[in-house]
Formats: C-alpha cells, sequence, structure tokens
C-alpha cells in the first residue's frame, strides 16, 4: 500500500476501512492504484468534492464576532479530514459590505475585517500543504459606488467614461421631468436605476444602489476584469466560482439611445419585487456565453504559461437548460468547467420533495448536458435557505447520497454535512440587503440572513465560532446538538455518514468511472445504479416518502438479485453497515436512505 493509502485509513478508521475495501473490492494495494489510474483520465475537478465558505460565518480568530481568514486557515485540517478537494471562498475583496462583499471597492485586496494580503497568502501556504485548493468569488457583474473606477466615471475622467452604464433618462411629456431610462427593476426591490447628482445622469444598478453595474461593451472593462483573474491566479488560487451571471449584459439602446421596456410578467402583483416584470433585455444576453469563454482563455493561458495543475471556472447562472448549456462550450471553444446545476433546488422547491421531482430535476440536467461534459450537483448556498430546512432534517443524509453516488462533481455549503438548519433571524436583526428593502411584514419572503447564521462548531459558548462576546448574526437555536464536535463524537451522525460518502466516492473506481442508471421506482422511492466492469456495483435507494415499503430491485436492474452489502446509512436507519440484504425484499422505513454494494 502507498503511504498516502496508509494515512487515509488512519483518518478514516476502521469502519470506513471496512466500508472502503467492502466498495473497492478484495484485492491488495494494487487494486487501489488501480483506481487512481482510472481516475487519473480525469482532471481534479472533474471528480472533485467542491466546499463553499461564507468566511464572515466559518470561524472567527480574532474574537470580533466576524468570521475571517485566519480563522479559516485554522480549520483547513477539518476540510482535509473531510476529504474536500476544494474550497470556494465568498468574496473577501475591499467592500463597504452593503451586501457583505459583494459590492467590491478594490478588487485587488483583502477586505481588513477579514484580514491581509500577508493572512491570504498564509491560507494558500497551508492549503497546499495539504493538497486543498482555493477558489475565490469572481463579482463581475458590478463594483461598489466606492471603488476608484466608479468615483473617476462620475468624474468622468478619462479612460473612465463609459465604465460603467450611465444613460440621460427620458423626460416625460406630460410633467416635463426626468424620469428613469426605462422601468427596469433590481434583484433587491425597486429600480434598477439611480440618479447621480454630480454626473447628471442615472446609472444601472441590478443589484443594491451601491452596486453599479459595470459596462462589458467597453473594452477597457473587459481587459481590466481579466487583469483581476490574472492577478488572484498569480497569488495561487485554484480558480473561480462567477457570481451572477445572468446581468452580466444588457440589450444595447435603439437608435434614439432608449433602452426598451420590460413587460408585465403577470408572477407578482408586487410593482418592486423583481418578477413582477420579465427580465428579456437585461438577463441572458448572449454576449455574456462569449465573456466566459474569453475568462476561460485567460485561466487556459496562465496553465499554458506557467504550468501546474489546471484552474477551474464554475459558474451561477439560475437560467433555462438550452441557455445554461452553452456555458460548457461549443465544438471550437471551451467554457466553463461546470455551470452550476441547481436543478435539485429549483425543481425540488417548485414540484416539492419526492422522487419524481429529483428524476425530473436529474433529468433536466443529464439530458440536456453536451457530450463529453462533467456534471454537477448542489443541494445549497449562502442565498437559498438551508438545504435540511428545504428538504426536511430526515432527508440531509439521502440527499448528501445522491449527490455523492451521482456522476461528476459535486458541491456542499457549510454545515450541510453536520445537517444545520436555518436560524430564525427577527426583523430588528436582519442585515441582509434583499430583507432590509423590504418591511417587516415581508422580508421574510426575501431575507438571507438565516442560510447565514455562523458555523458551529461546538456545544459550548457562541457554537465554538468566536471567542468574542457576539456574533454578526444570531445563531441557530440547535447549536448545541447540531454540531462538528458532537457529531464526530457520536457514533453514527450527519457528519460521519456525509465522511463515509466522500471517502467512498474518493476511492471507489465505480463512482469514479462508472456508468450510471437512475429511476424513480415509485412516486416515493428513487434508485441510482452506479456501475463498471471488473468492479462491484453501487446502488443508492432512497425513500422520499413518509411510510414503510418493502421494495423489488429486480424491478431496476434485474441484475440487481441476491443479496446486497449495506455500505452507508442514514441517521435513523436501524440497519447494520457490513450486513447484507435481500435485493428482492429489501424494506425501507420512511425517510431512509441506503447505499449498498455487489460486492
Amino acid at each position: 500500500m502507498s503511504v498516502i493509502w496508509h494515512k487515509t485509513l488512519a483518518r478514516l478508521g476502521l469502519r470506513a476501512l471496512l466500508l472502503l475495501v467492502l466498495a473497492i473490492g478484495q484485492g491488495q494495494g494494487c487494486e487501489v492504484q488501480s483506481s487512481a489510474a482510472a481516475a487519473a483520465t480525469k482532471d481534479w475537478w472533474e471528480t472533485a468534492q467542491f466546499y463553499q465558505i461564507y468566511p464572515r460565518s466559518f470561524k472567527d480568530s480574532d474574537g470580533d464576532g466576524i468570521g475571517d481568514l485566519n480563522g479559516i486557515t485554522s480549520k483547513l485540517e477539518y476540510l482535509k479530514d473531510l476529504g474536500v478537494t476544494a474550497a470556494w471562498l465568498s468574496p473577501i475583496f475591499t467592500s463597504p459590505m452593503v451586501d457583505f462583499g459583494y459590492d467590491i471597492s478594490d478588487f485587488f485586496d483583502i477586505q481588513p475585517e477579514y484580514g491581509t494580503l500577508e493572512d491570504f497568502r498564509a491560507l494558500i501556504k497551508k492549503a497546499n500543504e495539504l493538497d486543498l485548493k482555493i477558489i475565490l468569488d469572481f463579482v463581475p457583474n458590478h463594483s461598489s459606488d466606492e471603488n476608484e473606477w466608479f468615483k473617476k466615471s462620475v468624474k468622468r475622467e478619462r479612460g473612465y467614461e463609459d465604465y460603467y452604464v450611465w444613460h440621460d433618462g427620458k423626460v416625460n411629456a406630460t410633467t416635463g421631468e426626468r424620469e428613469p431610462p426605462s422601468n427596469w427593476l433590481q434583484y433587491f426591490r425597486g429600480t434598477a436605476w439611480e440618479w447621480n447628482e454630480e454626473r447628471q445622469q442615472y446609472y444601472l444598478h441590478q443589484f443594491a444602489v451601491q452596486q453599479p453595474d459595470l459596462n462589458y461593451r467597453n473594452p477597457d472593462v473587459v481587459a481590466q476584469m481579466k487583469r483581476v483573474l490574472r492577478y488572484w491566479l498569480n497569488e495561487g488560487v485554484a480558480g473561480f466560482r462567477c457570481d451572477a451571471l445572468p446581468p452580466l449584459f444588457e440589450v444595447q439602446p435603439d437608435a434614439e439611445g432608449q433602452y426598451p421596456d420590460e413587460a408585465v410578467s403577470g408572477l407578482t402583483e408586487d410593482k418592486d419585487d423583481r418578477d413582477y416584470l420579465t427580465t428579456t433585455y437585461i438577463e441572458n444576453r448572449p454576449e455574456t456565453v462569449d465573456m466566459v469563454y474569453q475568462w476561460r482563455t485567460v485561466l487556459d493561458d496562465h496553465k499554458r504559461i506557467f504550468g501546474g495543475n489546471s484552474s477551474v471556472l464554475l459558474i451561477e447562472t439560475y437560467t433555462a437548460a438550452w441557455f445554461t448549456m452553452q456555458f460548457y462550450g461549443n465544438r471550437t471553444t471551451e467554457g466553463a468547467h461546470l455551470p452550476f446545476n441547481f436543478n435539485l433546488i429549483t425543481v425540488i422547491d417548485q414540484k416539492g420533495l419526492s422522487a419524481q421531482s429529483v428524476q425530473e430535476a436529474i433529468d433536466l440536467w443529464l439530458q440536456n448536458m453536451p457530450a463529453g461534459r462533467t456534471p454537477n450537483w448542489v443541494l445549497g448556498n449562502h442565498d437559498k435557505r438551508r438545504a435540511a430546512s428545504r428538504y426536511g432534517v430526515d432527508h440531509i443524509d439521502g440527499m448528501n447520497m445522491l449527490v455523492m453516488i451521482l456522476p461528476g462533481a459535486s458541491v456542499t455549503y457549510q454545515g450541510e454535512e453536520i445537517g444545520m438548519t436555518d436560524g430564525e433571524i427577527s426583523w430588528e436583526d436582519t442585515v441582509d440587503p434583499w430583507g432590509c428593502n423590504s418591511n417587516a411584514d415581508i422580508y421574510e419572503m426575501y431575507t438571507r440572513d438565516p442560510e447565514r447564521t455562523p458555523f458551529q462548531w461546538t456545544s459550548g459558548t457562541n457554537a465554538g465560532f468566536t471567542d468574542g462576546p457576539t456574533t454578526w448574526l444570531p445563531l441557530a437555536a440547535d447549536y448545541a446538538t447540531v454540531n462538528v464536535e458532537t457529531e464526530l463524537a457520536a457514533q453514527h451522525s450527519h457528519l460521519k455518514i456525509y465522511k463515509e460518502l466522500v471517502a467512498l466516492r474518493k476511492y471507489s473506481k465505480t463512482l469514479q468511472n462508472g456508468s450510471t442508471k437512475y429511476v424513480a421506482l415509485t412516486k416515493d422511492i428513487f434508485v441510482v445504479r452506479r456501475s463498471l466492469a471488473n468492479s462491484p456495483t453501487i446502488v443508492a435507494v432512497i425513500n422520499f416518502g413518509t411510510e414503510a415499503t418493502n421494495i423489488d430491485l429486480r424491478e431496476f436492474d434485474k441484475n440487481l438479485s441476491g443479496n446486497l452489502q449495506l455500505l452507508v446509512r442514514s441517521l435513523a436507519s436501524t440497519k447494520s453497515e457490513v450486513t447484507s440484504y435481500n435485493a428482492q425484499m429489501l424494506s425501507l422505513d420512511a425517510a431512509e436512505a441506503l447505499v449498498l454494494t455487489t460486492q
């Protein structure tokens, strides 16, 4: 056995060792090496386990109640122990924090309350020592209004006149008063146009007033943002997650220099809600796809010039499959390595959790994905209510099984591995601009604070997140029982299940390279099979229903007869690992989820 394999087994423990032996096969070290050799045909990101860190809420190192870079560095061993491939950090750049880092005043420096550039370099150094990759958020659509670029644009300084989207507006023929150029609405409620008294023009902001949209029809802006990418690549990051791609471009003005109004959508009667209007002219323009291709070229050129591993480009785009799939690239040009797949969020939010909605979500991606591309699976992020709250705590293990057993890459938002749920945030404690721009009666429809509460490390004071007296957001109420310390000490826990799944996925030839078959066997029962010649078949069976049932897996695959050995079980399951169960008469309790193998 290799030294790496010995260290892996020592870290995972005896129980995980038994699981891995079953899943990989009964051979000696040469079989482990053959697994690695098979996976070597794929680049690192193709089967990666990405872990999103919201820095403000991960770990505080200096007692101010706000997470920071040194806090992250102190917990990199935890990520290594989880089996994470790469950690994606939400924005850490200099910012007035109107939108908690997504309003950037300096793209080339670190927000002081998070640390310094030297702290970031220390984080990169430690991550490299642990063979962990660090990915940064890239926020291309807008800057802060405190950015020097915007200040210069307001003053019409040479070279910055058109850095942002400016317009004179329209004069109302009846009142004679000046009005915004169009009826476009921002994400955070209300008009997307703001009058600037000094410049005597409106500027476009598809997010908060303090987040003016950059003008990507200006070549200088395009070049500047490519410099941002190169700068952080030179600092050692392994890639970028691109934020909020849909509004990157808006339609060009007509011959008279005017923008068209959006039509009323009919989705809501709230005239300040962005959904009140369509977004035909302000989202998902074809130029956005080409810009992603240009960013991919920046990353590929950096590897070609400096060598090393590939850098990865992940992009956020909540849009129709026909548009999303274009971001992968085409026959002549490479695009994003992984356009984020939010189907397990959006489809299930719309239709409810069932085996059928899960199948629809998976179908929607795999049946539309271009040949030769890599799928990915996402359960949550800092903008969506926590997975355990949306799906139900009883189903968090099953959903984690799903994204680990399906082919491709997977993405975990901090806390999903321990089953963290949303915190309860009062109107008085609300700080998210989306919530604050509403009112006390409706803020819970918009606020993102509940999914951003501090990470729960221990059952002690402030959940071990900080040594200080307060936290920037209130803690979730269940931190005394749902935390890393408690779950590591437990015989069986969400965290231990998650670690077993990551280890299985990392070292199983079948999960790395095998074919995939899946089906909603009934409205409640979902089954996934991964198979590979000369390797054990792995099967995940999940009951999304509220009643116990018996199933015959031959209805799914006639070759699944006889006994299957249990590898991983959900928290409430009463079955036993490394025990055989009859595939023809497999009993499942309500919400029970299992991973089994033919070996």
